[in-house]
């Protein structure tokens, strides 16, 4: 299906905005994978943010959709891409997603505000404008997941929002982002008061155990999964592209067997 397209408009330029990038993806088609799902569900209770780092491949974006099926609370998705290291373009898409989850999000003063020309000194007031307006209407607890922010990460913007929001965060709201990059370091300072946890490249690696449950969802066998394990090194989409590379190539070699 083509994406949705609607016209945002401004006082100096239109564009439009695609309603595709903040869609909730579809779960995948993976097993889960108890053990990193149950440490979303520990930051989920104990802190305000969570940050899921690790190069294409890693596993971050299926981690994120599975943990957000199972989370019972509304998602506000938001897949990021570089043009939008303009603020205008990044917020109304951040807050076009949220609306849709917290209708009249953003119409108090915030919609305005992303018009203005902001100097970087006033990030955080857009920032408190940003959480008093999550707590004007509060509503089912929601989670607001960030995708692929790293492509963003060099807006003079971004490092003064996040720092100022993320601690700052209502009970009732939990963020997650994914990036390829390492967040800033002043975000590392949240993580030693609690208030953001990291699951980074080399905990999101798969196990043996894992690497076998998801071989047998394919109906595969214990040794070939450990095979794969020693040419993936335990990589979310290596072992993927193996197992599903493997489970086709025995269908189609029973199927010709069954010609015979």
């Amino acid at each position: 299906m083509p994406n949705q397209q609607f016209p945002m408009e401004s006082s100096t330029s239109q564009w439009q905005l695609i309603t595709e990038k903040i869609a909730v993806p579809s779960p995948t088609a993976s097993v889960r994978r108890p053990r990193l799902l149950a440490l979303l569900d520990q930051s989920l209770r104990s802190c305000t943010s969570t940050i899921l780092t690790g190069r294409a491949g890693s596993g971050k974006t299926s981690l994120a959709i599975d943990f957000a099926e199972q989370s019972e609370r509304r998602i506000a998705w938001y897949k990021v891409d570089a043009p939008e290291t303009q603020l205008r373009i990044f917020f109304e898409y951040l807050i076009c997603s949220i609306q849709a989850k917290r209708p009249g999000f953003g119409s108090y003063s915030l919609c305005s505000l992303i018009e203005q020309s902001l100097e970087t000194s006033q990030i955080p007031l857009l920032a408190d404008v940003f959480l008093y307006e999550l707590q004007l209407q509060p509503s089912h607890p929601l989670l607001i997941v960030i995708e692929d922010l790293h492509l963003v990460c060099d807006a003079e913007w971004l490092v003064p929002f996040f720092r100022r929001l993320l601690p700052l965060l209502p009970a009732d709201v939990h963020v997650i982002i994914t990036s390829r990059t390492m967040p800033p370091a002043s975000f590392w300072r949240m993580r030693s008061k609690q208030t953001l946890a990291v699951i980074d490249e080399e905990m999101l690696l798969f196990s043996s155990e894992e690497a076998v449950t998801l071989f047998e969802h394919y109906g595969l066998t214990r040794e070939q999964a450990e095979i794969a394990m020693e040419h993936s090194r335990g990589r979310a989409a290596s072992l993927s592209d193996l197992a599903a590379t493997l489970h086709f190539a025995e269908a189609a070699a029973q199927g010709e067997t069954s010609l015979v």
